[in-house]
């Protein structure tokens, strides 16, 4: 295979909502090259895309495929992602190490949520976008009423480049109003007759024209001249214009497909190999100390690793960038992540489950390899003289979680080592041993998400597992002061064990004064501070811990033991067993033996006396409240606030963003557990949903009353 440089690679990310057709374009962009003879069929099992075993059990794409085609001299490496919004990690992924996106909508629907979630991305990204529509055969297809939506949503920057002259089944040509040329198509596709544009379609497609024409050179100064003095610009001069009008994101192109039947696509190619940017033409990545590190391949070698993927019989298959220099078999690099030495023995280029071997690839391009010994997703390996690292993928928080358990508890380890490279291949599958919950927790992206990783433990790894609910991280605290003393003493012959301590508990809030006096029942206690203690809470919040403790009645070396004691009690809360947080706490008195006092017996008087006072001092149960967004199609506004407000949330928020609703609330998360799914089954798909932390807030009190029963049942038992 030719080695391709810098100026003759392109890399696009092939994006779209589920449904959209980029499986079966994936397969014609194949055939269209050459690099199949045959175009595969997802019912067939048989695709380059979706060949893992999950995805053809699902009949829907989980990982993202990488594979290259060569088109008229360069080199296309394409990215084809899933669609569903439980696999973003891949998406995000794709568009991260590609230049541009083509964004593929369904001819059926026009613009989904997905279209808008991945055109988010793009901005935030800065990436080029070309709008493709497919399925112009259904007979559900408005290509008119699609293109008007998407001008509505993103403005007058979407600018048709074609436009099918029928939809539905009759579907078989194109206007090219670049080419000014009519494109009609036999019924296998393939190869279009070129005519001229009808009389009836030819006032509609100059008017396109012009304004195809008035975009492209808005982007060029000596264009927008020459366009000035011809109204007109040569194919090529429409096509600079275009490429720097797509780098800038001033323009987004509009192109027309039936993949099914293969008709536009070798125009599609032909437009992707002439006008999309090289990998030189974008803006240089920035490595971890915010140096632009530009793709030359005359500069020391530095690879970044965007994907692992495990393999039948081959084991993990690692997928990279070249972001500087030029890769070649045989090179030994060092991995600035984890500093072990790597030799890269052999290097492919990919069309999915197929890899084909190569010498060396130069900067910008992509490839993979196998049996590295200690690269993980996420490393950079660089040349002797190189010494650049690459953290740039930030991936968004999860939204669906659940506990997780093996049937068999001997399974546990290799559940967990199962576990921990799956989260390799996909790094939005997030895997905790909550110490606080006991519990091993699995968060991801949705319900479709999790039950994938449970095909893959169950069917790959052969270990049984269950999901079940995730316990709340709730929080205690107290709501005003209280006192309590404790006295332990034990006496079981010879040294005995003897504390007391009295103490006072109250609420605690930042720049709090340091108290001087309390008043309980009539009875003054007069504090004189002898030593103070803010203890930064690793689950939030703080402790402060006060010894007021006035002669002799306590000695400061049992202290510690007291506060150790205190401690334990707020890693285990009175109430429910949960954190306590945002507590003062004053010692004040208590006795001391000479002989039988030992810090032990300080510890349980200190860890008794704070329980006592902590139930006296009107305690309350905190829960995690998260911010929540979600975009929803317009007619399904409603429906969407009144199971929000079923969820105890609270609505605070409305906006229109490109075309759908946005609704902001603050939810608990207990009630959102199998939001994910409801979502899902009220909007039939159409809409999506955003959550992160926001504060800890009391429960209400008939909840609190219900949490507490539970404890105390549970512990009884």
């Amino acid at each position: 295979m030719k080695v391709y440089d810098s100026h003759e690679i392109k890399n696009i990310a092939l994006l779209g909502n589920d449904g959209s057709g980029k499986t079966t374009l994936t397969e014609a962009l194949l055939f269209e090259s050459g690099l199949i003879k045959r175009r595969g069929r997802i019912t067939a099992k048989n695709t380059v895309s979706d060949y893992f075993p999950v995805e053809q059990d699902y009949g829907y794409s989980v990982f993202s495929t990488v594979f290259h085609v060569e088109w008229m001299g360069k080199k296309l490496n394409i990215i084809d992602c899933p669609g569903s919004d439980d696999f973003v990690g891949a998406a995000l992924t794709a568009l991260n190490v590609t230049d541009t996106a083509l964004l593929l909508i369904n001819g059926q629907w026009g613009p989904e949520v997905g279209t808008q979630n991945h055109f988010r991305y793009t901005e935030k990204l800065g990436k080029p976008v070309i709008f493709l529509v497919n399925q112009l055969d259904d007979e559900k297809c408005d290509y008119d009423s699609i293109l008007d939506d998407l001008q509505t949503i993103y403005g007058s920057k979407v600018v048709p480049v074609q436009y099918p002259v029928k939809t539905g089944p009759e579907f078989n040509s194109l206007i090219d109003v670049i080419l000014m040329k009519k494109l009609t198509w036999g019924s296998e596709g393939g190869e279009p007759v070129i005519e001229d544009i009808p009389a009836e379609e030819k006032e509609k497609a100059e008017a396109l024209h012009k304004a195809l024409v008035e975009a492209a050179a808005e982007n060029d100064e000596s264009l927008m001249e020459k366009f000035f003095e011809t109204d007109h610009l040569t194919e090529d001069e429409m096509r600079e214009g275009i490429r720097k009008g797509m780098v800038t994101r001033s323009i987004f192109p509009v192109f027309c497909v039936c993949a099914s039947k293969n008709m536009g696509v070798g125009r599609l190619m032909e437009f992707l190999g002439n006008v999309v940017p090289f990998v030189d033409e974008m803006p240089a990545v920035h490595n971890t100390r915010g140096v632009a590190v530009k793709p030359d391949p005359s500069t020391p070698t530095s690879i970044y690793f965007f994907k692992t993927g495990v393999e039948p019989h081959i084991g993990e298959v690692q997928y990279f960038k070249v972001m500087s220099g030029t890769v070649k078999e045989g090179d030994d690099l060092t991995n600035a992540d984890r500093g072990s030495k790597e030799r890269m023995a052999q290097i492919f280029v990919c069309a999915g489950a197929n890899r084909e071997k190569v010498e060396k690839l130069e900067a910008g391009d992509i490839g993979c390899t196998v049996k590295l010994k200690d690269v993980r997703t996420g490393n950079t390996l660089n040349a002797k003289e190189c010494d650049n690292r690459f953290n740039f993928i930030k991936y968004p928080n999860p939204k669906f979680t659940r506990a997780i358990r093996a049937v068999n508890e001997a399974d546990t380890e290799k559940m967990m080592v199962a576990l921990n490279r799956m989260r390799q291949e996909d790094p939005t599958w997030e895997v905790e041993q909550s110490k606080e919950l006991r519990q091993i927790l699995v968060h991801g992206q949705g319900e479709f998400h999790l039950r994938t990783l449970k095909w893959r433990l169950e069917n790959i790894d052969k270990i049984a597992i269950e999901f079940y609910e995730q316990r709340i991280p709730y929080r205690e605290t107290i709501t005003k002061a209280a006192r309590a003393d404790y006295r332990h003493k034990k006496q079981s012959g010879g040294a005995g064990q003897f504390g007391e301590v009295h103490l006072i508990v109250e609420p605690y809030s930042d720049g709090m004064p340091d108290p001087t006096v309390y008043k309980f029942g009539g009875q003054e206690i007069r504090i004189s501070l002898k030593g103070k203690e803010e203890i930064p809470l690793d689950w939030g919040g703080k402790l402060v811990f006060i010894n007021s403790v006035v002669g002799g009645a306590i000695d400061a070396r049992f202290m510690p033991a007291i506060l150790k004691g205190v401690m334990s009690r707020m890693e285990q809360g009175p109430l429910t067993g949960s954190y306590a947080r945002d507590v003062r706490v004053v010692v004040y008195d208590g006795k001391m033996h000479s002989v039988d006092s030992n810090e032990l017996s300080f510890m349980l008087a200190g860890r008794n006396a704070f329980s006592q006072a902590f139930k006296e001092a009107g305690p309350k149960i905190l829960e995690p409240i998260y911010d929540v967004e979600v975009f929803v199609p317009a007619e399904k506004m409603g429906d969407v606030m009144s199971d929000l407000q079923g969820r105890r949330g609270m609505i605070v928020g409305m906006s229109s963003e490109n075309g759908y609703e946005k609704l902001q609330a603050k939810v608990p998360l207990k009630e959102m557990g199998n939001y994910a799914t409801s979502l899902s089954s009220l909007t039939g798909g159409r809409a999506s949903f955003i959550m992160k932390f926001a504060s800890y807030e009391l429960v209400p009190g008939d909840i609190q009353s219900k949490l507490v029963e539970a404890f105390e049942k549970d512990q009884s038992e």
